[in-house]
């Protein structure tokens, strides 16, 4: 995509950098208490057009490069990860199976609503025994005359309870990743069923559960892509999904250490406040270092992708540093509120537990070193 005018994505930024610090910070407490996001939030978000910033204009959406939606996502990722998770997925590995593989029906049919924030989408790949090896899904879809019928199983799937269409994989011939294709699957349909919101860790807000098919048909036009095409169209929406998640790595621990930085000047032991002290500048200086390489590392990334020149090895680059950078970022902050930084009710505790996850999804840390690691082999 193009992106914007300069002005245009300055005015954008502007507006969500003030709409996230002084609407949003302020009810992340409520967000951790209720475990939902506040609906004037979800309106305002809606509004500002945040749940198609990266969908193309001609369906409603911003229409952003990849530059321009990872400084975006720098301002989003500054609040808790559950206000991104509530219109990231739309934007990242659901919306963007849309935008790469969908026919101009599918696309007519879903992007504007996706957009506008009417429907939400979901990325049903994950299965109790396919995590990390997407290509050992055993989840099915057999041909019945002009229909599709899916039975299987999936967790872990973000937004889920939420979600008005699934961009589901299952598997429509052999074995391995080319045996894999991708359907629409639309909230309601016979069969298909929603289990109860996982306990997590952190990230409460942002919902993921386990979801059932059983005996779901779906018409053949409800593909995506051709059969067998369905394992490189996930890998790459995954691959743009790594490049926002990195982005929103930075953002928060941006956030964090702002917070870190802040307890430091106010905080006193000994007669001086604790950032007098030496070793505690040394543990703020190493966030700093750490973020301003992970800012600048999904910046030079998203512009190579958008170039062309490197849409893999990059995204996984980033995502690999910045989601282990954040943790690192997040542990230090505790351990310069000391005792505080283990209280409920104190942000930094909160966000130790929610950066855990980044290490984990579209992709864990370890994948990323698979990924490139035989890059550079090959």
């Amino acid at each position: 995509m193009d992106g914007m005018e300069p002005q245009d994505f300055a005015d954008v930024l502007k507006a969500v950098r003030s709409f996230v610090r002084e609407q949003v910070v302020p009810r992340e407490e409520e967000i951790e208490e209720t475990d939902a996001i506040p609906e004037p939030l979800r309106r305002t978000s809606r509004d500002m057009g945040l749940f198609g910033y990266a969908l193309p204009e001609q369906y409603g959406g911003l229409g952003l490069s990849l530059g321009e939606e990872v400084r975006l996502v720098f301002e989003i990722g500054y609040a808790s990860p559950a206000f991104r998770s509530m219109f990231g997925t739309s934007n990242g590995i659901a919306g963007q199976v849309l935008v790469h593989s969908g026919t101009d029906a599918q696309k007519d049919a879903w992007l504007p609503k996706l957009a506008s924030g009417e429907v939400i989408g979901s990325f049903a790949l994950t299965e109790a025994e396919a995590g990390s090896d997407p290509s050992a899904l055993t989840t099915t879809a057999a041909r019945d005359g002009g229909d599709y019928v899916i039975d299987g199983a999936k967790r872990f799937i973000t937004n889920a309870p939420e979600a008005d269409v699934l961009m589901v994989f299952a598997r429509t011939g052999g074995a391995g990743s080319r045996g894999i294709s991708t359907f629409l699957v639309e909230k309601g349909t016979d069969g298909l069923t929603i289990g109860p919101f996982d306990q997590k860790m952190g990230q409460r807000g942002a919902h993921t559960a386990e979801v059932f098919f059983d005996g779901v048909r779906v018409p053949a036009t409800a593909m995506v892509g051709t059969e067998g095409t369905g394992f490189r169209t996930a890998m790459a929406s995954l691959a743009h999904g790594r490049l926002s998640i990195a982005a929103v790595c930075v953002g928060l621990a941006q956030r964090i250490l702002d917070e870190t930085v802040a307890y430091a000047k106010e905080r006193s032991q000994g007669g001086k406040t604790i950032g007098e002290y030496q070793l505690i500048q040394g543990l703020i200086a190493d966030s700093q270092t750490e973020l301003y390489a992970g800012r600048s590392m999904v910046l030079e990334a998203a512009r190579a992708y958008d170039a062309g020149e490197d849409t893999k090895q990059g995204p996984s680059c980033a995502k690999y540093f910045c989601s282990e950078m954040v943790g690192r970022v997040a542990d230090r902050a505790v351990q310069v509120y000391g005792g505080m930084g283990y209280m409920r009710g104190v942000a930094v505790e909160r966000f130790y537990r929610d950066v855990r996850l980044f290490r984990i999804y579209e992709g864990t840390s370890q994948i990323q070193q698979l990924v490139i690691a035989r890059n550079l082999l090959r």
